[in-house]
C-alpha cells in the first residue's frame, strides 16, 4: 500500500509539474536518446552491472523512473521491476510503455518499502531533483530496502550546484536541481553503510554527472571503504528476495 498522501513542498510541486509538462520533450515517443542526448545504449551500459550480475526474476526498484524507457524497460526484460516517480504524466506513460513493470506515483522521499525488498535499486538523474537536505536520509532508506549484497546504481552530481530554470528543454514550466559534488556524495554513501565498487564521470555539455555503483555489504560496515567487484557480484547473486510492495511509514 502506498504511503498516505502528504502535501508537497513548493519545490516538489514545481518538480512534479515540471516533469508533467516536459515528459514528451525529454523522452519523445520512440526516441533513441533523452533530452540531454544520452543514447539508449548508454543507459544499457550504465545498467550492465545489474543486467549481467543479478539472477533472473530478482526484484529491482527504479527511483525516478520517468516514462519507463529505457531503464525500466531494459530491467523488466529480466527482473520484477517497481518504478516510482513524482510525475503523473511520467507514470501514466510508464504504465503504457512498460506493462510488465509496476509503477507508483509517489515522492521518492515519502514512499516506504519493507527492509530487504530489493536486490537492486536504480536512480538515474533523479535524486538531483530532490532537496539536498532529504538526500542523505534517502540513502539510508535505500540501504535498508536492499538485501545484504544488494546493488545501488545511481547518477548524482559531480559538482555542487543548486538552481531553478524556466524554459529547460523548451518548456514554459520551471525545473529544480540540487546536488553536491562527487567527493561529498561518496562520503554520504559510505556514511549510509554502502561500499563503493565503481565510480565514473558522465560528461554532459560543458559539465557532467557522477555515476556510482555501490552495494550493501553482508557484514558490519564500520571502517569499510571498498570491496572487490567479485565480492559484490557473489553477494548479489545470492540476494534474490520476495518483494511485498510499498507500505505506509
Amino acid at each position: 500500500m502506498k504511503s498516505p498522501r502528504r502535501p508537497f513542498s513548493k519545490v516538489k510541486s514545481l518538480v512534479r509539474e515540471g516533469w508533467n509538462q516536459r515528459s514528451y520533450l525529454y523522452r519523445p515517443e520512440g526516441a533513441r536518446m533523452d533530452g540531454t542526448e544520452h543514447a539508449n545504449r548508454e543507459y544499457e551500459q550504465w545498467l550492465s552491472p545489474i543486467l549481467t550480475q543479478l539472477p533472473r526474476g530478482s526484484h529491482v526498484l527504479d527511483l525516478g523512473c520517468g516514462a519507463g524507457v529505457p531503464a525500466a524497460r531494459l530491467l523488466a526484460r529480466r527482473f520484477e521491476v517497481t518504478g516510482v516517480d513524482i510525475s503523473d504524466v511520467q507514470i501514466e506513460r510508464a504504465r503504457a510503455l512498460v506493462p510488465r513493470a509496476t509503477f507508483v506515483r509517489e515522492d521518492m522521499t515519502r514512499v516506504r518499502f519493507p527492509a530487504g525488498s530489493f536486490a537492486a535499486v536504480v536512480a538515474l538523474y533523479s535524486i538531483i531533483h530532490v532537496p539536498l537536505a532529504e538526500q542523505r536520509p534517502l540513502f539510508r532508506r535505500i540501504h535498508r530496502w536492499l538485501v545484504p549484497g544488494g546493488v545501488f546504481l545511481t547518477i548524482l552530481g559531480a559538482g555542487r550546484w543548486k538552481g531553478l530554470e524556466k524554459g529547460w528543454l523548451g518548456s514554459d514550466s520551471w525545473m529544480f536541481w540540487d546536488h553536491e559534488d562527487a567527493t561529498t556524495y561518496r562520503a554520504w554513501l559510505e556514511e549510509a553503510g554502502f561500499v563503493v565498487d565503481a565510480e565514473k564521470f558522465i560528461p554532459e555539455g560543458e559539465g557532467g554527472h557522477e555515476l556510482f555503483q555501490v552495494h550493501r555489504p553482508r557484514g558490519p560496515t564500520r571502517g569499510s571503504t571498498r570491496a572487490s567487484p567479485a565480492t559484490a557480484r557473489r553477494a548479489v547473486q545470492n540476494g534474490r528476495t520476495k518483494h511485498p510492495g510499498p507500505r505506509s511509514p
